[in-house]
């Protein structure tokens, strides 16, 4: 089988993907911008997998705009619980002006300040958590949130590929234990990922989509 380029992937994905008004104008205000968001074919994945986990809450490390939170909250039921963080509050404002116009803010959450601080005020079980933060730090967002996850739920990684200055060099030697001169950010992505694979009551694989997603099911 040929190797198919990675944009020709993103671009089948993204053909098979159902968008609304909305969500093309957060895409086209990253796109303007350059801001970081999982793209609609990671997105369409969120959503899917909040579909499938039937999940009624979900929690956010790092909300930005809205944007993953937008496709999540799609997937949800109307008295689901969709838990936003973001420490910029111009930032988590737009995100509720976006949900909002979705009709989905009556399931939202906004809170404003350190998603490590803020998931201490939550009790669980959650359906579905995405760590979407400072990669320095996905470490502890995992011990943070990892016994709140609900057995059947996930736990959902970006940026386990690539982001920024992550070094997958990096990110794959301390896969292999291997040892290896990696930045703090790269460094954080691969103890997570490790911690999860090593985790017994989760299974994970990766879905390299985007800058790369790890899927941690919790099995028990």
């Amino acid at each position: 089988m040929h190797d198919v380029p990675h944009e020709t992937v993103a671009r089948l994905a993204r053909g098979l993907t159902e968008t609304d008004a909305v969500i093309d104008e957060m895409d086209a205000r990253a796109d303007q911008a350059g801001f970081p968001t999982v793209g609609p074919e990671v997105g369409a994945w969120l959503r899917l997998l909040a579909r499938m986990v039937d999940a009624e809450r979900v929690f956010e490390f790092g909300s930005g705009f809205g944007y993953s939170a937008y496709w999540f909250a799609d997937a949800l039921p109307a008295d689901g619980e969709l838990v936003l963080t973001e420490v910029d509050e111009s930032e988590l404002e737009d995100a509720r002006e976006y949900l909002e116009r979705g009709g989905y803010a009556d399931r939202c959450r906004f809170e404003h300040g350190d998603a490590l601080d803020v998931v201490e005020r939550y009790d669980g079980p959650f359906d579905a958590v995405l760590i979407d933060h400072d990669k320095e730090r996905y470490p502890d967002a995992f011990e943070a949130v990892r016994g709140k996850v609900a057995p059947g739920g996930v736990v959902l990684v970006d940026n386990a590929i690539t982001a920024g200055p992550l070094d997958v060099d990096g990110i794959l030697a301390g896969l292999e234990g291997r040892e290896y001169d990696a930045d703090d950010a790269t460094q954080g992505v691969a103890d997570l990922l490790v911690a999860m694979r090593d985790d017994p009551a989760f299974e994970t694989v990766l879905l390299p989509l985007g800058e790369g997603v790890a899927v941690g099911y919790r099995v028990d």
